[in-house]
């Protein structure tokens, strides 16, 4: 009995000594003949295309991109890593290639042209393009009529990000020339009227009132006062010391 039981024990014995050199043939054979061939895939998100691919080539690795695969992304520059597949840190065999997702960058949209158009509709085109409305600044300008938009900033048919405000240039009548108000007191009348209306100024008001002092047709009093801007458009008044009235 008991020499059974000891046989039985030593060919169980036997038996799995057999099995754990068998174990270990096969974990040794894995390394060497499996593992030898395998490498970590680096992390590769936000290097350059190049700088990537010569990441991959010192793992034994490649790199493979399908062009049509590439996104826009706020945060990644473009030309650079945003997504990379098998993911950093996973096991593959060497001469293997890593496929590779590059960034556009942000979504870029085409500013519209709003020449001529009042502030509101404006606001309304750029909503429609993914675009706030900026600044509204007023500009002299003969090319819209006053309260359009003359100019833009950026101007249109740029491509910039979305959420770039969109400055406008309003126009504004323009009043032409504008010149110095000349010190007309004390001059002739007649020399001031001529000298007026062969520049293309306007006369308006002529009061005529006495002066004691002061011979007839002397300029007493001018507005606008000498010194103020003075346009073609705007009224000249006078007053003119007259001929003193006798008393009765």
């Amino acid at each position: 009995m008991w020499r059974r039981w000891l046989r039985g024990a030593a060919l169980a014995a036997y038996f799995a000594s057999i099995a754990a050199v068998f174990v270990l043939a096969g974990y040794v054979a894995f390394n060497v003949f499996v593992r030898s061939g395998v490498t970590t895939v680096p992390e590769l998100r936000g290097l350059p295309e190049r700088g990537a691919a010569a990441l991959l080539a010192d793992q034994g690795l490649g790199a493979r991109r399908d062009a049509d695969a590439d996104r826009y992304d706020e945060a990644v520059v473009p030309g650079h890593i945003l997504e990379q597949r098998p993911r950093a840190g996973s096991l593959v065999k060497r001469g293997s290639a890593v496929e590779i997702v590059l960034s556009r960058g942000p979504l870029q949209v085409l500013v519209p042209d709003l020449a001529g158009q009042a502030v509101q509709a404006a606001q309304v085109t750029l909503a429609a393009a993914g675009l706030p409305l900026g600044r509204s600044l007023s500009v002299f300008s003969d090319a819209q009529a006053p309260g359009l938009v003359v100019m833009q900033d950026p101007p249109a048919g740029a491509r910039v990000e979305r959420a770039t405000a969109v400055n406008l240039f309003l126009a504004l009548d323009n009043p032409g020339a504008v010149w110095v108000m000349p010190d007309l007191v004390y001059r002739g009348y007649d020399a001031v009227r001529l000298f007026l209306s062969t520049r293309g100024f306007r006369l308006g008001s002529v009061k005529f009132e006495p002066y004691e002092g002061i011979a007839p047709g002397v300029v007493l009093r001018q507005f606008p006062l000498a010194g103020h801007p003075l346009r073609q458009r705007d009224s000249i008044a006078l007053v003119v010391a007259a001929e003193p009235v006798e008393a009765p």
